[in-house]
This record gives structure tokens, sequence and C-alpha cells, in this order.
């Protein structure tokens, strides 16, 4: 696992994350991940224990937010995916 810091407080991440996802998704920032998994607007568990969280994004010159998913090992805190979700609605369930 790979991890990083933001005043002190680590946010993990899988191998997986570090060189697939931010490679392929480079306009994803770590700290939007730590943000929305620190205060999601929702959060699932998946069938095979990873968690799924769910977070706003307001990304400069864009009129309207995005959502982020970010999904984590079982541990809730190891991240190991990260996209935004254009199917997401927060008044849905």
């Amino acid at each position: 696992m790979v991890g990083w810091k933001k005043l002190g407080n680590p946010l993990k991440s899988t191998r997986y994350f570090e060189e697939q996802v931010l490679r392929k998704r480079p306009y994803i920032r770590r700290q939007w991940c730590q943000d929305v998994v620190g205060a999601p607007l929702r959060r699932e568990v998946q069938t095979d224990g990873r968690i799924r969280f769910w977070g706003k994004i307001a990304v400069a010159g864009e009129a309207r937010p995005r959502y982020l998913r970010v999904v984590t090992l079982d541990d809730g805190e190891t991240v190991h995916n990260a996209f935004f979700d254009r199917n997401f609605r927060e008044d849905r369930q």
C-alpha cells in the first residue's frame, strides 16, 4: 500500500490506484478522495466488502458540481478506485 499525507493524516491507497487510476484519470485529485471518504454524501458496502463513497466536487470552470465515487478496500480507508459517477443522484437511495 502507498500512503500520502495531509496535515499528518495519512490516506492509504492501493498500488492499482497509484499506478492505474491516477495515470488514466490525471484530473482526479488525492485531496478530493480524502474529502469524500471523510464526509460522504452516501456510503454503500459492495458484496465483495469494498466500500463505495460518493461526494460532491466543484470543479473550477464548470457550472455544475460533479459527483466523485471513491471505492476503498473493506477497511474503509485504503483507496482503490475513484471516478466521476454520471449516474449518481443525491435524491436516490
